[in-house]
């Protein structure tokens, strides 16, 4: 089946520690996927890393002095992505350091890409550069899948079981239209759907012959299960995709109607906050 193509990923790249995996992950993506690979580095200038009242009061060659150090700064993680790159010798890739405030950063240059790989947040990070809650920001605004790694372990490439959740939602369409690329490398797919007790529900509007016979056209073979949530939804994900070994999970981000808004948008955030797999996440 035709498969949209990666040929171009963007990876966000900051002072924190699991910066070289991330670059690591997005360059391994960027060779099976045959992709250009895009290092973004916001410096940091518009962040607010340098606290007012430290400028106040003082002359202009504290400002310079900031930019300077932080452009240094900048310019050292330029380095580091080129040399961890240079390594893979197949890739095509190119850094770019941009003034823009982290998030805007990302959303900019990442709506010019196909896929945007960024980090999970940092509970106690004193590296303001990067905005608190970046991914969330990123999936809600890019208009493009968002690969968010976890902060804790990240392989250098994604695992080959990947778990769709599935709800039937636009957000999850988009979605699992989004990850087709990354589904045509996995070895297998589940489609995963969960329901909130033991009655009986009307399945009709969750589609899944049709959902699986529209992934069999593009090639990919998945298998559909359902199961009860008996305990909250991120935490249903997060366990079912650890027994299963999942190493990648796709999820629609941030429902439409309020009433979902309220479900979906806690999912959404418990997600990111306890998050120990790679999510895939689109809206």
């Amino acid at each position: 089946g035709s498969v949209m193509k990666l040929g171009t990923i963007l990876v966000h790249l900051d002072y924190s520690e699991p910066c070289a995996a991330r670059v690591g992950l997005a360059a391994t993506l960027a060779r099976q996927h045959g992709s250009h690979l895009i290092g973004l580095v916001p410096t940091g200038l518009y962040d607010g890393v340098i606290p007012a009242e430290s400028i106040a009061g003082k002359d202009t060659d504290f400002i310079a002095a900031s930019a300077d150090f932080l452009r240094v700064r900048a310019e050292g993680i330029a380095h580091t992505f080129r040399k961890l790159i240079e390594g893979a010798p197949s890739i095509s890739s190119e850094v770019r350091l941009v003034d823009q405030p982290s998030v805007d950063a990302v959303v900019l240059h990442g709506r010019t890409s196909d896929l945007v790989v960024v980090g999970q947040s940092q509970p106690g990070d004193t590296d303001t550069t990067t905005a608190r809650d970046l991914p969330e920001q990123v999936v809600l605004h890019a208009g493009r899948p968002v690969l968010v790694l976890p902060r804790a372990k990240c392989a250098r490439e994604l695992g080959k079981n990947v778990l769709v959740a599935w709800d039937g939602s636009r957000e999850a369409a988009i979605a699992l239209r989004d990850a087709l690329p990354l589904l045509s490398k996995a070895a297998s797919v589940a489609l995963v759907s969960w329901r909130a007790g033991a009655a009986p529900v009307d399945d009709s509007d969750l589609r899944i012959p049709q959902i699986l016979a529209w992934l069999r056209r593009h090639g990919i073979e998945a298998k559909a299960v359902q199961h009860v949530a008996s305990e909250g939804l991120a935490d249903a994900l997060l366990s079912h995709a650890a027994q299963k070994q999942a190493g990648l999970v796709v999820m629609g981000g941030y429902g439409h109607t309020r009433i979902r808004e309220l479900v979906l948008g806690s999912v959404t955030r418990g997600v990111f906050e306890r998050m120990d797999v790679p999510i895939l996440m689109a809206h």
